[in-house]
């Protein structure tokens, strides 16, 4: 059917849709496309994963998250975009990369999709960040970040979810998807 791009920023473009329901019923709805992107929960040789503290507008406060990012170079695959945000964000390199989960973030109204990884054996490597970014390494034992998520303090979405996953990998715990 139609669709119609309605505003175009540096990270998402709205665009605006008709289309035909299953029961066909022609509608319309707004949406927003969003590039893939990556989320990393890396872990240190001291059984700490290494989550980032940054200030985030939209909700007017700092956050405690998992380094992320998109996969915005042309070419860019999920583990190359990984390795980039995890030095980037955190100034470490990693030797292994485990893909944890892939999934769509919020379809009702996104497509953004998102690769998370697991990084291992990490060695200093840093990239410069990003112009907008400022960002502080908060290395967090894997009991605490746990916990953290159980009591409500971590409410990042995206970190909560890193950090069961990784824990229950590294844990032995099957993963539904790899």
């Amino acid at each position: 059917m139609k669709k119609e791009l309605k505003y175009r920023c540096k990270i998402f473009d709205v665009l605006e849709e008709e289309f035909v329901l299953p029961n066909g019923k022609q509608t319309r709805q707004n949406w927003v496309s969003h590039k893939p992107t990556v989320a990393i929960v890396a872990v240190n040789e001291n059984k700490e994963f290494l989550l980032i503290k940054q200030y985030r507008n939209a909700v007017k406060q700092d956050l405690l998250e998992i380094p992320a990012g998109s996969m915005d170079r042309e070419g860019e695959s999920p583990q190359s975009c990984a390795r980039r945000e995890l030095a980037e964000e955190t100034g470490f390199q990693a030797r292994s990369f485990v893909k944890l989960f892939a999934g769509y973030l919020l379809p009702g109204y996104c497509d953004e999709y998102m690769y998370f990884f697991l990084a291992r054996d990490l060695y200093p490597e840093p990239l410069p960040p990003d112009s907008d970014e400022f960002i502080a390494l908060v290395p967090t034992e894997i009991s605490l970040a746990r916990k953290l998520v159980e009591n409500g303090e971590i409410f990042d979405a995206k970190t909560a979810l890193g950090i069961i996953l990784a824990d229950k990998y590294l844990n032995g715990e099957k993963l539904l998807q790899q």
